[in-house]
């Protein structure tokens, strides 16, 4: 739960960066009236710090774990050149058609092709390398996640993880046995802080942003 102050903040920032497209907006609010939890979407400043990473690394492929509603997937799309693609995955089938829908009126949707399935069975599929990876599906597997995305990521390509800091679950001296999405969370902030393999950096946007960059 966020202090006054906090909540206060967050609105200064969203007036000092650039504004939320009416498409992302109209996706939000049909996420609060027709899904459950509507608060698991990235949200505008995220979202604008997505697109502007984007734009900075300039990739070719980017693959997503975890599609929900396609509001970070627009997001990714939007800062992407016209010739780089985006490929995301989500497993519930039946968020297909309001996903599918928003990205066909997206002036980026050509960029994007959805996959519908278990990431851990898709990813292996790909037959090719990606760039940029977006790890953003079950907590409890991010570990798992994040060793099948490193097998098709690029020598110096960029691995992103949401939610990293969960709620400040991450600190809490009691972690409740059967909490496995905070377990899952925090096995996976151990496991790349000890790997030799990438070097990594934790900002504190939201709910946590891991940025992982492969040597």
């Amino acid at each position: 739960m966020k202090t006054p102050k906090e909540i206060e903040l967050q609105k200064y920032i969203e007036q000092h960066i650039d504004d939320e497209p009416e498409l992302l907006r109209e996706l939000t609010r049909q996420a609060h009236i027709r899904l459950l939890h509507p608060r698991m979407i990235s949200g505008h400043i995220q979202g604008r710090i997505l697109t502007m990473c984007m734009r900075m690394i300039q990739p070719s492929r980017v693959l997503e774990i975890g599609t929900y509603t396609g509001y970070s997937a627009l997001c990714i799309a939007e800062g992407l050149s016209d010739a780089a693609m985006l490929d995301t995955i989500e497993i519930n089938d039946e968020l297909e058609e309001y996903i599918q829908s928003f990205f066909n009126k997206s002036e980026h949707g050509h960029k994007i092709t959805l996959h519908i399935g278990d990431g851990l069975q898709l990813i292996p599929q790909f037959p090719y390398m990606f760039d940029v990876i977006f790890i953003d599906g079950n907590k409890r597997h991010y570990v798992e996640y994040y060793e099948a995305s490193l097998s098709k990521l690029s020598a110096g390509g960029f691995i992103f993880a949401d939610n990293t800091l969960w709620d400040g679950h991450v600190i809490d001296a009691h972690i409740d046995a059967n909490d496995y999405q905070t377990k899952g969370i925090l096995a996976f902030n151990d496991y790349v802080k000890r790997d030799t393999r990438v070097e990594t950096a934790i900002f504190p946007i939201r709910d946590g942003l891991t940025i992982l960059r492969k040597k």
